[in-house]
C-alpha cells in the first residue's frame, strides 16, 4: 500500500498555516513513509503593496499570540524589527519552489527556514536580500537562487493558487486528499489530522482486501 498523500494549500505569511505545518510535520515524523505531504501555493497577498505601515503591521502581529497559545504550536514572536512589512506573498513561494527543484531535502530545509524567519525572527521574507540570505543559511547552491524567479515557477505558483480558488478554497491552511476535490480548512488539532489519516489508511486497506 502506498502512502496517504495530502495536498496542503498554504501561504508563508499565514500564522495558522505555520501552526498547521508544525502539526502535519509532527504527524509525518510519526508515520514515516505512510504519509506524504505536498505543499502548494495560496496567495493571501498576490500583488505587491508597497508603503504598508510598519507600526500598524507590528500591532497586527499581536494576533500571532492566538496560534502561539494553541497546543503543539511552534514559536511565534511579535514583530520586533525595522524590516517590513512584507509587500506580498509571491517571493517566498518562488524560492520555496526553486528549492524543491533541487530535491525534497532542499525544499524541507528552506520551507521551515522561511516560516521561522518570518514568525520567529521578524525578517521580511518578501525582500530579495533576505530570501537570498535564508537560501544560503539552508546551504543551497548560490548559483541556483536566481532560477527561483524565472517565469515557469511564477506560472506554477499562480496556477496552484487558481487551482485552490477553483476548488472553492477561500482561506488557508486547506488540506485535501490527492485525487479528490474534498478539503478541510483551518489548522486542525494534531489528533484530528491523525484520526483523518488513520481512516484514510483503513479505507485503502479495506479496498485492497
Amino acid at each position: 500500500m502506498g502512502p496517504v498523500r495530502l495536498i496542503v494549500y498554504s501561504d508563508y505569511l499565514c500564522p495558522w498555516c505555520y501552526l498547521a505545518e508544525h502539526r502535519l510535520a509532527a504527524l509525518a515524523a510519526e508515520l514515516g513513509d505512510a504519509l506524504a505531504l505536498e505543499w502548494r501555493s495560496f496567495l493571501l497577498r498576490p500583488r505587491p503593496e508597497p508603503g504598508r505601515d510598519l507600526e500598524r503591521f507590528m500591532r497586527y502581529t499581536q494576533s500571532w499570540l492566538r496560534p502561539a497559545a494553541e497546543p503543539d504550536a511552534p514559536v511565534f514572536r511579535v514583530w520586533e524589527s525595522s524590516e517590513g512589512p512584507p509587500s506580498h506573498s509571491v517571493p517566498a513561494h518562488l524560492v520555496a519552489k526553486g528549492a524543491a527543484g533541487l530535491g525534497p531535502a532542499a525544499f524541507a530545509a528552506l520551507h521551515l527556514r522561511l516560516l521561522r524567519a518570518y514568525f520567529e525572527q521578524s525578517r521580511d521574507i518578501s525582500r530579495l536580500d533576505t530570501l537570498r540570505a535564508i537560501w544560503l543559511e539552508a546551504a543551497l547552491p548560490e548559483a541556483d537562487f536566481a532560477a527561483s524567479f524565472e517565469q515557469p515557477l511564477v506560472q506554477r505558483t499562480l496556477a496552484e493558487h487558481n487551482e485552490a480558488v477553483a476548488l472553492g478554497i477561500t482561506g488557508v491552511p486547506a488540506v485535501r486528499v490527492a485525487g479528490t476535490d474534498a478539503f478541510v480548512t483551518g489548522a486542525q488539532p494534531l489528533a484530528t489530522y491523525r484520526r483523518w489519516v488513520e481512516r484514510l489508511r483503513a479505507g485503502v486497506l479495506h479496498e485492497a482486501s
